[in-house]
């Protein structure tokens, strides 16, 4: 769904732009909020994860494709402020490094993309999570629902833009019909991957996921060689009786594990990834909104397109740009959230910093 230049004329640009300059700016002031010495690393390394599988289209219907859009998955693992800024990291470097999404149309895509999806998603993730047993079946089911949802979200507000800016002369019905038909089915593929990445983190590192702070699991105690729930004591309060659940492998060992994953998954999965237009590309084409589509102010790049210039080997060219996609998110994403994470350890003098300094 990365909006290319041209879709959407310049006023509407400019005002999307500046909706997601103060969306940003919102969202580095909450993150100082969700991040921590422990959960920072992990915010650089989904956005590298989300850089990686957005390489990967997976075919939906007739000649279309789809791509993870990220939103939910960020806003689950490491907060809705958190995620927002994980996104537009991954846009930045799509935009620049290789001529993916215009970058007159940034404001666009971040408003579309990183906002709209997160947003949507974790407020029906928290919605779910507050009815559901509490449990990590109830989190992976509530992450499949809000991913599903966050998708035909995403296209709603694409056609809302383009009713409102549009370049072409197309009947606004038409657009939104074939937008959101589509990207109902790509919500499917993205509610999949989310809930599957989502439960495998929640797995191994409860305490890294900022959707699973609640998950809590109960105390049990050895009796004649059995283990039995432990009571809460009388009036106790709500919780009572229960503990975090325990971690079962390091933070490090998560870190590189998501960091060789991402890797391999862009420099060599991504070979084998669908060749069909994703679901913006097919109705552009099929609708006519492309008519007034620019050319892009990053197609020189030496990564443009995700290939090396002059590798003349597609596998190899295509592989060597995954890579270098991921390491310069990684990179990216990990300064972003190490200096929100110092602004928090220097500037936040609330109570509660001072409790637990």
């Amino acid at each position: 769904m990365h909006v290319p230049d041209g879709f959407i004329n310049a006023p509407t640009s400019a005002v999307t732009a500046v909706v997601a300059a103060g969306a940003i700016a919102v969202s580095l002031r909450g993150a100082r909020r969700e991040l921590d010495d422990r959960t920072a690393p992990l915010a650089g390394l989904v956005a590298a994860f989300i850089f990686a599988v957005q390489m990967l289209n997976f075919p939906v219907a007739a000649g279309t494709s789809g791509h993870l859009l990220g939103g939910a998955l960020a806003a689950i693992l490491v907060g809705p402020y958190t995620g927002v800024l994980c996104v537009s990291v991954v846009l930045l470097m799509q935009g620049i490094l290789f001529a993916d999404g215009g970058l007159t149309a940034l404001g666009v895509n971040v408003t579309d993309m990183a906002i709209v999806t997160t947003v949507v998603s974790y407020a029906v993730f928290r919605a779910l999570v507050k009815v559901l047993p509490r449990g990590r079946r109830s989190l992976t089911a509530a992450s499949f629902v809000a991913a599903v949802l966050s998708v035909p979200a995403a296209a709603v507000a694409f056609t809302l833009l383009y009713w409102i800016g549009g370049t072409t002369d197309v009947a606004i019905g038409r657009v939104a019909t074939a937008m959101i038909g589509v990207h109902v089915l790509i919500g499917i593929g993205e509610a999949v991957i989310t809930a599957l990445t989502v439960g495998a983190v929640v797995a191994v590192r409860p305490d890294l996921v900022y959707g699973a702070r609640d998950l809590r699991q109960k105390l049990q105690l050895r009796v004649h060689g059995e283990l039995v729930d432990a009571p809460a004591a009388e009036g106790a309060p709500a919780g009572a009786g229960t503990a975090p659940v325990a971690a079962r492998t390091s933070r490090r060992t998560l870190w590189v594990t998501g960091l060789v994953t991402s890797l391999v998954l862009a420099g060599f999965v991504s070979f084998y990834a669908s060749a069909n237009p994703d679901g913006l590309e097919k109705v552009a084409a099929d609708k006519g909104i492309d008519e007034k589509a620019g050319e892009h102010a990053s197609a020189d790049s030496p990564l443009a397109d995700y290939g090396v210039k002059d590798v003349t080997n597609a596998r190899l060219s295509g592989g060597l740009a995954g890579v270098i996609g991921v390491g310069a998110t990684v990179v990216a994403g990990s300064t972003v959230f190490w200096a929100v994470r110092r602004r928090r350890t220097g500037g936040d003098v609330s109570p509660t910093a001072v409790e637990s300094a």
